[in-house]
């Protein structure tokens, strides 16, 4: 899946009639298009979709035909419709004065036990974050994704109170789905939307493509990024006998509102789905927004509404609800990642401090300990070969008795899971015994109870290369998987996630912050065919995003008024620099160095700090206003964004001064001057004083260098100077900007690329 790496994507081809009676005529000619119109202008949501009617009414000429065209009206959270329309028909609604934009559908990816622990997030004192904030139980997050399998006892609502009476949403019976059984206190919303799928490319063959019509998890996708966010305590859980211990969510007091708008096993979502599920959640009254899903480069601007999730966010956020999204899962390449608007709070993924060794020994008695989540039993001295055609991909194009019997070693240049599945087929086939997979860090290990699949790295591949060619008989023995935490085992950025700097938009940085989503044990669906008695160990953004989310719903909990740009402030600014044990956290790819912010924004997320900030960046709907004219956004798409007239500034304001809680420069010739403004949320009487850590050949001056708070001052703003010595283009160098006041540290990244020739690729 996309964001989520254990799966590998297949082409969507066909899709369920799920909800929709909609009937397949003209699809030659016809495509979904969703018709964005801003604000919506009235707050009975009859008289909105009445409206949405009559334009197409007034285009189509009968009831009949907009019965047959409409798939979705967007009434709740903002005004819009998606409906099947020729390209002609789409070209006459965008010349409307009322429209803001008639766009394509698009088709968005899906991009534990230890985690919590090594976050520090325990509930076992009242200090905790997790006390204080009574395991989350006021907040209700919605999570948009493949839907939930809602018999897994992490789903358990004993103990829970009356559903909060705010609660608007509802539980959709489908196929077996009960709403009335399978829903609960915790559990307390289950829908699902496919129309905008089934109306693009029309019904599937259910023989051939298997799945729910209803909020049942078919893959577990789902299933495992809900219990992650909210599951409750499940103690004596392990995966395959490893990673054993009490499996919870982040916030396991939480309510879960679960909207399904991603469907089959490919993990593909319709954004005009997507746009309805955000558009349901807003009315339903979510506090909290989870989206492990996200698209690929080239993007739209992030305030273009053809990035429809990024539409949805802005007006999710503008009513207060944090919306926290995957970076993807393009890296380690700079400038993939996605989910860029600054609204979103972008999750990039780490490791934990856990790994899973897997004893090689050869037949010299020198051991080798690669990764595996293999359960055993060991596998006793066996032959050992390096067929002809050593290249992992291309294993079956060995006789089958150069491989049966053996162990085979193979290399590969890839940093997907397709090589690694490709040798296990290969090997098996041919009656192998096991494989030993040589390849650059990839942080993807395929579970296996009976048939060994052990990842190492070129270095180790090659001494076993060596050891078969220094041999007539080579043999080796291969122990079952055990599980290392803590040290020696490092926290690095995983080779899969998505790194900045943003392609739209480089000065806004991306991702704002990093947390585990490597081999995060979480509950699954039963017919995930990595599911062991319900649970499986998944990796990719989409386990990192709701780890975010249930430390977001607990700082909501215990900070109820605070907006969605203070959460985002509070969780960057008080991040790990480091790992929690002091080390250095590295970033996987190519070659490992040390992380970046383009590789983890603010770093790695830190629960406790971010309860006790100090200082917030704050940001309300008017910033973003102001970057949207930033960003060249015209005056009547804003005005229709907002429901009132809005006309941009004159000078245009610079996106620099966009009050993010992050600096990023990427185009500094001589000097430039930005301003931020902090709000203090600690302490009433503070002296804060600045501690600048400048990029290297940059220098950096603050004005004024000390803040004095109290009751009448709560919130001071600086100027930033910023001026290079580089005398040629540069890449970006990193630093930082903090404000102490001894108790606590408010540290911002400072990413500055010098440009003395604009606009110019440099390939030398």
């Amino acid at each position: 899946m996309g964001q989520t790496i254990i799966l590998v994507a297949i082409i969507l081809t066909v899709v369920m009639n799920a909800q929709s009676t909609f009937v397949v005529g003209d699809a030659a000619e016809r495509k979904v298009y969703v018709v964005y119109l801003g604000e919506k202008e009235h707050d009975d949501p009859a008289s909105v979709t009445e409206y949405h009617h009559q334009m197409l009414w007034s285009l189509l000429g009968s009831k009949e035909s907009v019965h047959d065209s409409i798939v979705y009206s967007y009434r709740h959270g903002f005004s819009g419709f998606a409906a099947k329309l020729t390209e002609s028909q789409a070209q006459q609604l965008s010349e409307l004065p009322e429209v803001v934009h008639v766009i394509p559908n698009t088709l968005y990816e899906l991009t534990t036990t230890r985690t919590w622990d090594y976050l520090g997030l325990s509930p076992g004192t009242s200090k905790s974050l997790v006390h204080k904030a009574d395991m989350g139980r006021k907040i209700i997050v919605g999570v948009i994704d493949t839907g939930v399998w809602p018999e897994s006892e992490m789903y358990n609502d004993k103990g829970y109170g009356p559903i909060p009476s705010r609660w608007k949403g509802s539980c959709e019976s489908g196929e077996l789905f009960n709403g009335s059984i399978h829903c609960n206190k915790k559990l307390i919303g289950a829908k699902y939307f496919v129309d905008g799928l089934v109306a693009e490319i029309g019904d599937f063959d259910r023989a051939e493509n298997a799945e729910y019509a209803s909020p049942r998890d078919f893959n577990g996708h789902g299933t495992h990024v809900s219990s992650t966010i909210g599951g409750s305590f499940l103690p004596g859980v392990s995966y395959l006998g490893l990673g054993r211990g009490t499996v919870k969510g982040g916030a396991p007091g939480v309510r879960l509102a679960i909207y399904k708008a991603c469907w089959l096993q490919s993990g593909s979502c319709s954004g005009a789905d997507v746009l309805k599920a955000i558009d349901e959640a807003i009315h339903d009254g979510v506090d909290v927004l989870s989206l492990s899903l996200g698209s690929k480069v080239p993007l739209y601007s992030e305030t273009d509404v053809r990035e429809l999730t990024s539409v949805g966010a802005f007006h999710a956020v503008a009513k207060g609800i944090p919306v926290v999204a995957a970076a993807g899962n393009d890296g380690p390449s700079a400038q993939t990642i996605s989910n860029v608007a600054p609204w979103i709070l972008t999750v990039a993924a780490t490791t934990l401090d856990r790994s899973f060794p897997t004893a090689i020994t050869l037949g010299n008695n020198i051991t080798i300990l690669g990764q595996a989540i293999f359960a055993g039993p060991e596998l006793g001295y066996s032959d050992l070969t390096y067929p002809q055609s050593g290249d992992c991909q291309k294993l079956s194009a060995n006789p089958n008795n150069t491989m049966e019997g053996k162990v085979v070693l193979c290399f590969t240049r890839e940093t997907s899971v397709t090589p690694a599945v490709d040798a296990i087929i290969a090997v098996r086939n041919a009656g192998g015994l096991g494989v030993i997979i040589a390849r650059n860090p990839t942080h993807l290990l395929l579970p296996s109870r009976n048939f060994p699949s052990v990842a190492v790295d070129f270095e180790l591949g090659t001494d076993i290369l060596f050891y078969i060619r220094s041999t007539r008989s080579p043999i080796v023995k291969i122990g079952a998987s055990r599980t290392l935490v803590a040290r020696p085992v490092a926290t690095k950025v995983a080779t899969f996630s998505s790194r900045g700097p943003s392609s739209i938009s480089p000065a806004i940085l991306k991702p704002d912050i990093a947390a585990p989503g490597v081999n995060i044990l979480a509950a699954t669906s039963l017919n995930d065919s990595f599911s062991v008695n319900g649970f499986s160990m998944k990796s990719g953004t989409s386990m990192a995003t709701p780890v975010v989310s249930g430390i977001v719903v607990l700082l909501k909990s215990l900070h109820p008024h605070w907006s969605p740009s203070a959460i985002k402030s509070a969780i960057v600014t008080t991040a790990w620099k480091t790992d929690p044990s002091g080390e250095p956290i590295f970033a996987d790819g190519s070659s490992r160095k040390l992380a970046d912010p383009f590789d983890y924004g603010g770093g790695l997320v830190n629960p406790e700090r971010a309860a006790k900030p100090g200082l917030v960046y704050d940001m309300a709907t008017h910033d973003y206003v102001l970057y949207l004219c930033a960003a060249d956004y015209s005056d009547m798409s804003i005005s229709r964004v907002l429901g009132k007239a809005t006309v941009c500034p004159t000078p245009k304001p610079s996106v620099l001064d966009l009050n993010l809680p992050s600096i990023t420069i990427p185009n500094l010739r001589d000097e430039v001057t930005l301003t931020r403004t902090v709000t203090n949320v600690g302490p009433l009487n503070s002296v804060y004083k600045v501690v600048i850590n400048p990029p290297t050949g940059v220098n950096v001056g603050v004005t004024p260098t000390t803040f004095v708070f109290n009751s009448t001052a709560t919130k001071l703003s600086f100027t930033v100077r910023v001026t290079t010595t580089h005398r040629v283009n540069t890449g970006y160098f990193f630093g930082s900007l903090t404000w102490s006041d001894n108790m606590h540290n408010v540290a911002i990244p400072l990413s500055v690329r010098t440009q003395i020739l604009p606009r110019y690729y440099d390939e030398n």
